[in-house]
Formats: structure tokens, C-alpha cells, sequence
């Protein structure tokens, strides 16, 4: 009902229409001659909308009370945030679907030495969040050797004082958390998936 009267400069959230199709449009166009693209989208639109003219608009086109009154609970809807800091297999999971979605969007791009940087980032970003798991000396000692690291070495860092993000890039876990262990735990590469997207860069 409300499709056909959108922008043909819109794609989003429309049936047949997403990034990739807009991304293809903004370089068509970039071909005819033209430089720059603008990128507009609405910050927290539903959040500071007057939902009394949403509703009255939307009302022009949908005669459906109960409809209508169940997009008004939406909008008046809060949010519920669970507050129980998750196990890593939980947290790895969603990071996947997250990294798989997020590629699937934004893998068209070709600048590799970007996703190289953001896997180094994520990396990082795991190993903190191991190091924070295990919180007291002996569990890290303990996991550190486990994971091949010298015995004195595992035992000096493990009693560092230092914060989690410096520990995260320490020779310790550089070695027991190594790229190809982060793996073997269901971490992604985004380098990997980029070069799995090689056929859909070649069609934009």
C-alpha cells in the first residue's frame, strides 16, 4: 500500500531493493560524470517522531482500527535490555550473523587493506574479552599454559596489573590466543569473507 508512492532514490527496507542496489545507482551515476553521493537516514526517527501526525498520516491509507492501534503500541513500546556481560560461544555466535550481514552489505567495497585493519581490531577485541572472563591470576595462568605459553611467561602476565584492552596485545596472548585458535572458536575473517564476495564485486 505504501511502496509505490516511495522515492525511486530509496532502497531501504523495500521489497527487491537494498544497499547493494543503491551502491550500484551511486556508481552508475558516478560514471556519467557526476562526484560526490549523499547519504541521508533519519537518527532515532522513531524515537523524537510526533507519533500523533505518524498515526494520522498512516491513517490516510489503512481504515484498520486494531491495526491501527497495534502500530501505536510499537511505537510507544520500550526496549528491554537484558543485563547478564554472556558466555563467548554465545557472544561468538552473534558475531558471526553480525559479521555474515554486515559483509553481505558492505563487502562491495575494495579496499582490502580496511577489513585486514578490522579483523585486527575484532581479534583484539576477543582476546579482551577473554582476559576478562577469566578475571583472577590463577584461571588466566591456568588457561595460558593450556594454551602453550611458557610457564614463567604465563605467570608474569597473568599477575599484570595492566588493563584488559594492553593485556589483549601482549606476547601472551599473541601466543596462546593465536589467529588460527580464534578460528577453531567460530571467529570470522572478514578478509576471507571478502574474497568469497570476489564474483558479486565483479557485477556492481
Amino acid at each position: 500500500m505504501f511502496d509505490p508512492h516511495f522515492s525511486e532514490s530509496s532502497f531501504g527496507f523495500r521489497p527487491q531493493r537494498s544497499a547493494h542496489g543503491a551502491t550500484k545507482q551511486v556508481r552508475r551515476i558516478i560514471r556519467r560524470g557526476y562526484r560526490f553521493a549523499a547519504d541521508i537516514d533519519l537518527s532515532k526517527f522513531f524515537d523524537r517522531v510526533q507519533h500523533d501526525v505518524l498515526m494520522t498520516r498512516v491513517a490516510r491509507r489503512i481504515d484498520d482500527k486494531l491495526l491501527l492501534r497495534l502500530i501505536g503500541r510499537y511505537l510507544r513500546a520500550g526496549v528491554l535490555v537484558e543485563g547478564s556481560g554472556v558466555s563467548m560461544e554465545h557472544r561468538l555466535s552473534r558475531l558471526r550473523s553480525y559479521v555474515r550481514g554486515w559483509m553481505g552489505y558492505f563487502g562491495l567495497a575494495s579496499q582490502l587493506k580496511l577489513f585486514d585493519r578490522l579483523d585486527q581490531w575484532i581479534r583484539r577485541r576477543i582476546r579482551m574479552c577473554y582476559w576478562k572472563q577469566w578475571r583472577r591470576p590463577k584461571r588466566r595462568r591456568e588457561m595460558l599454559i593450556r594454551l602453550g605459553v611458557p610457564r614463567r611467561q604465563a605467570i608474569r602476565h597473568a599477575r599484570s596489573r595492566k588493563g584488559h584492552w594492553h593485556m589483549a596485545k601482549t606476547i601472551a596472548s599473541g601466543v596462546g590466543l593465536t589467529n588460527a585458535w580464534l578460528a577453531e572458536q567460530g571467529l570470522l575473517s572478514m578478509k576471507t569473507l571478502w574474497a568469497q564476495l570476489a564474483p558479486l564485486r565483479g557485477t556492481a
